[in-house]
């Protein structure tokens, strides 16, 4: 990796910060980093011993766990406010609105436009202000509010506007809650920890089908209004209410004070993140700095982040990836379109499509679980993406009820290798933080790029077989002919990235 130029802010005041005499003008690593312990002491000894620590540090991770968990409840939310048109759809979304022709994608795909704007800024902005516990949930009340809007809205126009602005919003979260768990976790833990939090949009694929049919069902006409109306309403309201108790929730970063970590905790929070990655070359240690030295700090950094970030030509690979397998299961924004292809009414379609985010949240936790054991991500990308590809074969080849419905179980735990290939980019690009945040975000605007152009493989002309989006989806990930018709273009890009980083 590259060598990074280092701030002389709050070296002195840094905890149990890393250096080694003879290595340059700074006297630091990057790759292999010894820390220098205070009064000679080993790092077992600095927290009481071996013993000591490992309980000290399953406190930590305890305490960590229970506060990190605030994030799926969020990204439940996150998920269901961004895809609860696909539900309204079925209750007179369009027809109200008198859309026509690729309209409806249209309004699906202005969302991760707005998205691609704000997520690489919104990261560098969450290192600026260094509060995710202040920035995060006021990004989600204001997407809540859009949200809620969004109910009011009379034309294919006001829509758009509303779906844009959303977006906008929404791009705060996901990358920034990478980065927040990053910040806290050791590369060892990352794959469970972000399979836990995607788990949030799985979930929210299940449960955001029930709590709508249960929406448009009860609420049709209410005050005169809409059943799909009444959906923005109710999901946006309960958004901005999670969002004022997610500020009491949420941890801020290490280096900053907490009320909820002992000393001992809070020393060892950042001395495990040192030892797992090296020393914090770009980090201040917030709790006694000057605020003034800080705000400067943390723009420079920002910036040399952000260069860092655009001259890797790894993270440009691995945005790339993750755009060409968002194409692939962009089947999820029309997952009610697909389960009501089995013929059943607008209520049982919605119910059916929690059992297979279900099944696909089970495999996710199981898959992570299993890479973060033993080390290993690659084929963990790729098994679950070929299995999904077997439910695109089945789903094109017949209209059968039971077919279809396996095939959809098949397609919905692709996002198992979905999940893995966002830890393995979160623990790789490691250090520094700031160049983290700002590729994490990098990285993900080529999922939302995927998102744009999956928006428009389901059109409503190919169904109800819609074996020409099977057919794509399928051609997308798996190109046929000679050798490389063996292999995904996501796993030749996955393997060149592997060899290389």
């Amino acid at each position: 990796m590259s060598n990074h130029p280092e701030s002389s802010l709050g070296h002195e005041e840094r905890p149990l910060l890393s250096r080694r005499p003879g290595l340059g003008e700074h006297g630091y690593d990057d790759t292999q980093a010894e820390p220098n312990y205070p009064n000679g002491l080993e790092p077992d000894q600095e927290f009481g011993g071996t013993e000591a620590r490992a309980q000290l540090e399953r406190s930590l991770v305890r305490k960590l766990d229970r506060r990190m968990s605030i994030l799926i409840l969020i990204y439940i939310l996150n998920y269901i406010d961004r895809n609860n048109a696909a539900a309204a759809r079925l209750r007179g979304f369009e027809e109200d609105l008198h859309l026509e022709g690729n309209q409806f994608a249209s309004i699906l795909s202005i969302l991760y436009i707005g998205y691609i704007f704000m997520q690489i800024p919104s990261n560098m902005l969450l290192v600026y202000i260094g509060k995710p516990s202040v920035y995060v949930p006021s990004c989600m009340a204001i997407w809540g509010m859009i949200s809620v809007l969004t109910g009011l809205t009379t034309n294919f126009f006001g829509a758009l506007c509303t779906r844009f602005f959303l977006g906008f919003v929404e791009a705060a979260f996901f990358p920034g809650a990478l980065f927040l768990i990053a910040k806290w976790y050791k590369r060892s833990e990352l794959s469970q920890r972000t399979a836990f939090l995607y788990c949030g949009s799985l979930i929210s694929n299940a449960f955001g089908s029930l709590l709508a049919s249960g929406i448009l069902d009860l609420m049709d006409g209410v005050f005169g209004y809409a059943a799909w109306r009444w959906l923005f309403f109710i999901e946006g309201s309960l958004t901005v209410f999670v969002a004022i108790c997610s500020i009491f929730i949420l941890p801020d970063f290490p280096e900053s004070k907490s009320k909820w970590l002992t000393p001992a905790e809070r020393a060892l929070a950042v001395q495990r993140m040192m030892e797992d990655a090296g020393p914090e070359l770009d980090s201040t240690d917030t709790a006694d700095a000057d605020p003034l030295e800080i705000s400067k700090h943390a723009h420079d950094i920002s910036q040399e982040g952000l260069r860092l970030v655009l001259t890797d030509w790894k993270v440009w690979w691995l945005a790339v990836a993750l755009g060409i397998m968002t194409i692939t299961v962009s089947f999820n924004a029309f997952f009610p379109t697909l389960s009501a292809t089995m013929g059943y009414s607008g209520t049982i379609s919605l119910l059916l499509c929690a059992p297979p985010w279900i099944f696909s949240t089970v495999v996710t936790v199981v898959v992570s679980r299993h890479s973060d054991r033993v080390g290993e991500r690659y084929w963990h990308i790729v098994c679950p993406l070929l299995v999904g590809v077997l439910g695109f074969f089945l789903a094109m080849s017949t209209m059968n009820v039971a077919v279809r419905y396996l095939s959809l179980f098949l397609m919905a735990q692709a996002y198992a290798g979905y999940v893995c290939l966002l830890a393995w980019a979160s623990g790789t690009i490691s250090r520094p933080s700031s160049k983290r945040a700002v590729a994490l975000a990098f990285i993900n605007c080529g999922s939302t790029i995927g998102n744009i152009a999956g928006s428009y493989v389901w059109p409503a002309s190919w169904g109800p077989t819609y074996s020409h989006s099977y057919a794509l989806s399928f051609s997308i990930t798996e190109p046929g002919g000679g050798e490389k018709g063996k292999r995904t273009e996501v796993s030749t890009i996955m393997e060149t990235t592997s060899a290389q980083w």
